[in-house]
């Protein structure tokens, strides 16, 4: 049981639950949005604030290739044994 009240997937409703279908549909193949972006359903500017600012940093071309900013991603979430 989450410490943090969040909408789940079946509770929300408009702007909520439009961000969730907008992110389902940018990762195909996950069927439910990560607790660490349900914690932030409450508040759903921040939430589209969150998707804003993560898609800049992690997917954006620059520098990195996104497949390297995936797994560098991937080996800090390893070494701090985090399942995201």
């Amino acid at each position: 049981m989450p410490r943090i009240g969040w909408i789940d997937e079946r509770d929300a409703t408009g702007e909520v639950q439009s961000l969730y279908e907008y992110w389902l549909a940018q990762n195909p193949g996950r069927t439910e949005i990560p607790a660490i972006l349900k914690c932030m359903s409450q508040s759903p500017g921040l939430l589209r604030a969150v998707f804003e600012i993560s898609y800049r940093v992690q997917f954006a071309e620059g520098h990195l290739s996104r497949r390297v900013k995936e797994l560098i991603a991937t080996w800090v979430s390893a070494l701090n044994q985090c399942p995201y």
